[in-house]
């Protein structure tokens, strides 16, 4: 099992404000509802999905020909969550990744999960990158299948496993302002509780 805390470990974070997780898989709209909750509470946003689609342009391969080499190269999760890790234990962040929510159990203040069910998820990413819904479906599959198995060996994380989340929203059961007003009242709420003031 790897080490993703790049040599500092993950209990000496020392943040100075909120840290906030916001993980899913692909097409649940993750990304969506950190940016809003992150720009909402005057938090900053980082995406590890966005460093990974930036070392993919690097490598001038799409995203699931990174994943595929992920599978038999630790080292490119490895950099990119050690980066997040890193990122995130400042604190006064929101953060968007798959797999930072099982490594910084126990230091984020909420961990969020949103999830929906996979033809909806291809259905979104279809529409968003103006592809066919069988290409986006092929694809989710792909990225999933490699996420698990390169979060099972490397680090031993089961991302079917959801009893680190404080929070679990269905997506395709709310409408995105229905699911964000979730999402933000319980953030709010919880890190109230915590004695951190933010904008929100």
């Amino acid at each position: 099992m790897l080490d993703m805390s790049g040599g500092a470990p993950i209990e000496s974070c020392s943040k100075r404000g909120p840290l906030i997780v916001i993980s899913g898989p692909p097409g649940a709209g993750k990304s969506t509802y950190a940016r809003r909750l992150a720009e909402d509470l005057g938090l900053r946003y980082y995406s590890s999905g966005m460093a990974f689609r930036a070392l993919a342009r690097e490598r001038n391969i799409d995203v699931v020909e990174l994943n595929k080499l992920a599978e038999g190269d630790p080292s490119i999760d490895l950099e990119i969550e050690r980066r997040t890790i890193r990122i995130a234990c400042e604190g006064n962040i929101v953060v968007d990744s798959h797999i930072a929510a099982w490594m910084l159990a126990g230091r984020a203040d909420v961990l969020v999960y949103v999830k929906a069910p996979l033809l909806v998820r291809a259905g979104r990413i279809a529409r968003r990158d103006g592809r066919s819904l069988g290409e986006a479906l092929e694809e989710i599959l792909e990225r999933e299948e490699s996420h698990w198995a390169r979060f099972k060996r490397y680090y031993g994380v089961d991302i079917l496993d959801l009893t680190v989340f404080h929070l679990i929203v269905d997506t395709s059961v709310y409408d995105i302002e229905e699911a964000y007003k979730i999402i933000k009242t319980a953030v709010e709420t919880r890190i109230s509780k915590l004695g951190y003031k933010t904008r929100g």
